[in-house]
């Protein structure tokens, strides 16, 4: 990748990275485990989520050309590269079922039921692969405005909400138990580490290094934020038992949210406001899983491979939501251990590599600098 963004496009990328899924369909998942106390968990979460970007910052930084794949093959040679390759490419595709989740029972549940959800599915399939085609930069100024809609979404919801919010629906604090409430925060790690490890692979082509930390630390921490409103006003209005009883529990809260005297129902607001934010998740999923597959295979060019990728996804995509047991299970349980598995793993594998071979990493810095 040649083209470079700027640092504001990183953080929206980052924002949109993670908002779909984590109100869409998290927020519901918690609810079941945890009940009141999910609003406690998004935020442990958050900090969590700050950690864990710091630290793949500072991996990515000793080596600013290179992505997480290419250190690791300086480190560990072509084999190792190969390995985090594939790893990455498991990751994205798991990753990508709990993103149709979100995606496709929004659509039918609230928006077209009658729609066949494989029509859903190749939606998704068209634009992402359409998008990545053009590259980072396109879908980096499309997460702008995605940015902009996320603020306008949450702007109505509390508009609609807050005259029916009810503090005391947020007690007592931590009924759950504190341990309990901490488990629960991993599902919300694993949208966290969606962003992370997409981050992973885009830095390099990211403007200013120096300030790599700074974009990191404010993605989180906004993405964070906006987040965190779902379940506090979720609990507030809807109360937790209500919020646990649906797969897609902010159309729910939709559904309840009152914006204006003649405009009663919020819901075809938030299919509107809330597609850009999806589809630059669908998008950025094709597009770090193609980046995968080009590098394990070796190839200049991961333009050859989007639509043997993207196909395999979606294929895998459709049979997730074919299924709404199936994709709740995958999307509360697999996607949840392959994400702090793989994310975290193959981060403190690299970290760790370089310490042991630093001299690798600083005759690397060299050639990069001489080369220039």
């Amino acid at each position: 990748m040649k083209v470079q963004i700027t640092n504001g496009m990183f953080m929206a990328l980052m924002i949109n990275m993670v908002y779909a899924k984590a109100i869409g369909v998290t927020q519901g998942s918690m609810a079941r485990e945890v009940g009141n106390d999910i609003w406690l968990s998004t935020l442990l979460s958050i900090g969590q989520g700050l950690l864990i970007i710091l630290f793949a910052v500072i991996i990515i930084k000793r080596l600013p050309q290179s992505d997480l794949i290419h250190q690791g093959q300086v480190l560990g040679g072509k084999w190792l590269g190969k390995l985090i390759s594939f790893l990455l490419f498991v990751f994205f595709l798991v990753s990508y079922g709990s993103i149709m989740a979100t995606f496709v029972y929004h659509i039918k549940d609230y928006f077209l039921p009658e729609a066949p959800i494989l029509l859903v599915v190749m939606v998704a399939f068209l634009l992402g692969a359409y998008a990545i085609y053009f590259g980072v930069e396109v879908i980096a100024r499309m997460a702008l405005i995605g940015v902009f809609s996320i603020l306008a979404l949450n702007i109505l919801i509390m508009i609609g909400s807050v005259p029916k919010f009810d503090v005391r629906e947020l007690m007592p604090v931590f009924e759950s138990g504190v341990v309990k409430t901490v488990w629960a925060s991993r599902h919300h790690n694993a949208d966290w580490l969606m962003a992370i490890m997409m981050s992973c692979i885009i830095l390099p082509v990211v403007k200013k290094p120096d300030v790599w930390k700074r974009s990191g630390l404010a993605g989180i921490a906004y993405g964070g934020l906006f987040v965190a409103i779902w379940p506090i006003l979720e609990i507030g209005v809807l109360s937790a038992e209500v919020t646990g009883q649906y797969i897609v529990s902010c159309m729910q809260m939709a559904r309840s949210a009152e914006i204006g005297h003649f405009i009663h129902r919020y819901e075809m607001f938030m299919v509107a406001f809330f597609a850009l934010s999806v589809l630059t998740q669908i998008m950025m999923t094709f597009l770090c899983a193609t980046v995968s597959i080009q590098r394990l295979l070796g190839l200049k060019d991961y333009r050859r491979v989007i639509l043997p990728v993207c196909l395999v996804l979606t294929g895998y995509g459709y049979w997730v939501v074919f299924d709404h047991e199936r994709a709740m299970k995958i999307t509360e349980t697999y996607w949840v251990g392959v994400a702090h598995v793989i994310g975290i793993g193959v981060l403190a594998l690299v970290f760790v590599l370089g310490l042991i071979f630093k001299k690798k990493l600083v005759t690397a810095r060299e050639k990069a600098s001489s080369s220039h």
